[in-house]
């Protein structure tokens, strides 16, 4: 006749759903050391558990489940986990931040340790103008080329028509002009568009350029040194010097595109070329 069996095995191996056992078990895999997280066969089936526990939580976030499988085992190889009056309740708030913190740092283009501060994970997301629906003229003036309207024009001239260049097309061809001299193309991109981000948000482009220049956040966002960030904002809002302003140097790369020069034209242009050169993270050259 058949026999029935009882699967204890199954049961133990599910005990650690109960706080205690789990108290146990972490208890247990700390005492032989890290190597027993690697071939202990209850350690695999805690975190094949972990996966399942938290994958919607994962899924909510748009992480994958051993992503929070992940953070659940940082967590319990803490101590403050094996003493907590219910260890899975530590783990789930240690999972949650964590999903969290990597949703907000994939968001923001950050590191999650930055992500979980206050005051980095208060920003918006990190935003294309290419994928705004609007021009960024619609969104503020200092993007227009109007109110320069006093700044001469260079003796090559440009057609009046020409001066309704697109924003995006001098964004674009601002980064093609850092990256024919020497930069690297990410880090040329990332940096004309926080510049052009504060722009929109500024009353004109000297206020841009102070708050860019105060604003370290930005400058550790893109992992640049503060000479070339500081030179960098002088070659694309121009140099806030007064006794430059109608000059080249005085309108900056962005103005000279949107009022009418060309990409090529300010290629050629070898003073621009130098300044930008020296500029370059990693081929700089004395101070700013």
């Amino acid at each position: 006749m058949p026999q029935h069996h009882n699967h204890r095995p199954r049961d133990r191996r599910r005990g650690f759903e109960s706080s205690e056992r789990l108290r146990e078990l972490l208890t247990r895999l700390n005492d032989e050391g890290p190597g027993a997280w690697r071939s202990d066969p209850e350690a695999a089936a805690l975190m094949q558990h972990a996966a399942q526990r938290y994958a919607a939580l994962a899924r909510k976030h748009g992480l994958d489940p051993w992503e929070a499988a992940t953070a659940a085992f940082e967590a319990m190889r803490t101590a403050a986990v094996r003493r907590a009056d219910d260890p899975w309740a530590v783990i789930t708030r240690a999972v949650q931040i964590t999903c969290i913190a990597e949703n907000r740092a994939n968001g923001l283009l950050c590191s999650v340790h930055q992500a979980r501060r206050p005051r980095y994970s208060s920003f918006h997301d990190a935003e294309r103008f290419s994928d705004r629906e609007n021009p960024l003229t619609d969104y503020h003036p200092a993007f227009r080329a109007d109110p320069f309207t006093h700044d001469e024009d260079d003796s090559g001239g440009a057609s009046k028509s020409s001066g309704s260049t697109g924003v995006e097309s001098a964004v674009e061809d601002t980064i093609a002009l850092l990256c024919w001299n020497g930069w690297e193309p990410e880090l040329a991109r990332a940096s004309i568009e926080c510049i052009t981000a504060r722009l929109a948000e500024s009353v004109s482009r000297a206020g841009a350029y102070e708050s860019l220049r105060r604003d370290r956040h930005a400058r550790a966002l893109l992992d640049i040194p503060a000479p070339s960030w500081y030179r960098l904002l002088r070659i694309i809002l121009g140099s806030p010097d007064t006794h430059l302003s109608g000059t080249n140097a005085g309108r900056g790369v962005l103005l000279r595109l949107l009022i009418g020069d060309s990409l090529r034209h300010l290629i050629a242009d070898s003073e621009l070329e130098t300044a930008i050169k020296v500029a370059a993270p990693g081929r700089m050259r004395g101070r700013p």
